[in-house]
């Protein structure tokens, strides 16, 4: 007599429809969660070129004081690309040029590169900010 417990088969494991359906969830997710995590860095790539138009403009004033008039002096080793490390994403330029007490930086986006197309960055010696087109006194930058 033969055993039929002896030759059952236990089946274990995935079907394959399963596993096609965990792979299109992890697909669905990754698409929703890719945009916002490219958003979130060009925000940070943002902030930190704020933050240094802001250093540079604090910069160009201490340096006024120091030497009493305006002058492209004041410039020195201020301006080019940032981030100076890794990748440049902006080109600092100053207007006008010779420097006078209505000075305006200016961060342009290099083409081709994670920032263009987000609006070129200016701050000036008012305190007035701008990306692109929006200028003001207040949130321009974000």
């Amino acid at each position: 007599m033969i055993n039929k417990h002896r030759y059952r088969y236990k089946a274990s494991g995935f079907t394959l429809i399963e596993l096609l359906i965990v792979v299109a969830i992890i697909g669905i997710l990754a698409a929703i969660a890719y945009p916002s995590y490219q958003g979130y860095i060009e925000r940070g790539h943002r902030a930190d070129t704020m933050s240094e138009l802001q250093n540079i403009a604090n910069t160009i004033e201490s340096r006024k004081i120091e030497q009493g008039r305006y002058s492209n002096d004041l410039l020195t080793g201020l301006g080019g690309s940032f981030p100076s490390q890794g990748t440049a994403l902006y080109t600092i330029s100053f207007d006008p040029n010779p420097l006078t007490s209505e000075w305006t930086i200016t961060a342009e986006t290099i083409d081709d590169e994670r920032m263009d197309g987000d609006g070129d960055l200016s701050f000036d010696y008012r305190g007035v900010k701008c990306r692109a087109s929006s200028c003001g006194l207040g949130d321009e930058w974000r």
